[in-house]
């Protein structure tokens, strides 16, 4: 089994899953919890990375057709074994909260939604509230 979620690395909480990082850089604040996982795959590439939005979203979801979600799965069912957790959370850095703001983990989720038809929440307030808070089994 596999449930995904994501978040930002400032919010997660423990109670929630499996905090996985999916950015280029770690983060370089303290954070108050162990990041033992990052799947470098699902970051975006530095070559695209500052590009508008459209045309980061075409070249970032190019990416993911690319390795597809049977590869993808794979990677993160490694990380659910190695933990006994099916509850991933990737982190990135963007506060979704703040009006304008979107981010590379949403697009993920909304490509993982049409790939796969799962779901993968914002744990995070998001500018149009749509998110789910607290523990989660």
């Amino acid at each position: 089994m596999l449930t995904l979620f994501t978040n930002r690395f400032q919010a997660f909480q423990p109670p929630q899953g499996v905090p996985v990082r999916i950015t280029l850089g770690a983060p370089r604040f303290k954070l108050p919890y162990s990041l033992t996982h990052s799947v470098r795959e699902l970051a975006p590439r530095r070559d695209y990375l500052s590009s508008p939005e459209p045309e980061f979203i075409a070249a970032y979801r190019a990416d993911l057709d690319q390795l597809g979600p049977e590869r993808i799965a794979a990677r993160l069912r490694q990380i659910t074994q190695a933990e006994d957790d099916h509850r991933l959370v990737l982190l990135c850095f963007e506060d979704l909260a703040k009006p304008g703001l979107w981010c590379h983990r949403r697009v993920f989720a909304a490509w993982w939604k049409d790939a796969t038809g799962d779901d993968v929440r914002e744990l995070s307030p998001m500018e149009d509230d749509h998110y789910q808070q607290g523990t989660l089994m």
